[in-house]
């Protein structure tokens, strides 16, 4: 997959929506407004600049984002076009990251996938969200169980579940295997659906998606908490 590609085509499809009403509520990021959603995706680009180009991971001020719309914009485009300039290196080049591989590689995959959900997030505040790219929220759910679920185990936040649920992308054949043993449930749906279930954006209740197996069992596994 084309990291770059994917990163620059959501960073501009979030830029966009800030031209809508930025007071409107970001459902499911606490009390959040689109403002402040567009400050922290702003500020999360300089942080990973920084990551790549000063070799740290150092805390960072959304606070420093204008408020004003059109500056608001304009200060968003600035960082989008800084991130994707950084990562334009060799993926294999080393960078502070929070978990492996430490490399540029990680962030362009990473900020690819914040920027996606992100995006999500700032449409459905407005209103209809555009459809996913398949296979990039196919890499976000196969993102979940080889990164963020084992961050959430090593930093003490969830451990490693006892049982083990298979997960199916309907619309692009992949599949995962999250836990130990057999798995005592499949839920099988689009990768935009599980993806979005993975971040708590939908409910495993929807009628999106179909359970083989034990479903409370399968629930239970992924309860995790898999994300932060």
């Amino acid at each position: 997959m084309d990291y770059l590609v994917a990163l620059r085509r959501e960073l501009d499809a979030f830029g966009a929506v800030l031209d809508g009403d930025l007071s409107a509520p970001v459902e499911h990021c606490g009390g959040w407004r689109l403002v402040d959603l567009a400050a922290h995706l702003g500020a999360g680009n300089l942080w990973v600049v920084a990551a790549v180009r000063e070799g740290h991971g150092d805390s960072y001020d959304e606070g420093a984002a204008p408020r004003e719309q059109a500056a608001l914009k304009a200060w968003y485009a600035g960082t989008a076009d800084a991130l994707v300039q950084a990562l334009s290196v060799d993926p294999s080049t080393e960078a502070w990251t929070f978990f492996p591989p430490h490399t540029v590689g990680f962030w362009r995959r990473r900020r690819s996938q914040e920027t996606l959900i992100h995006r999500w997030d700032g449409e459905h505040a407005l209103g209809p969200t555009t459809p996913m790219d398949p296979a990039l929220a196919a890499d976000g759910v196969a993102e979940v169980f080889d990164t963020m679920a084992p961050r959430m185990i090593a930093r003490g936040a969830a451990t490693h579940p006892e049982r083990a649920v298979r997960i199916t992308a309907t619309d692009t054949g992949r599949c995962w295997t999250y836990g130990t043993g057999e798995p005592v449930a499949e839920v099988s749906g689009t990768a935009e659906d599980l993806l979005l279930m993975l971040w708590g954006r939908k409910s495993w209740d929807a009628g999106s998606v179909t359970w083989d197996g034990s479903r409370e069992a399968g629930l239970g596994v992924l309860a995790g908490p898999l994300v932060p």
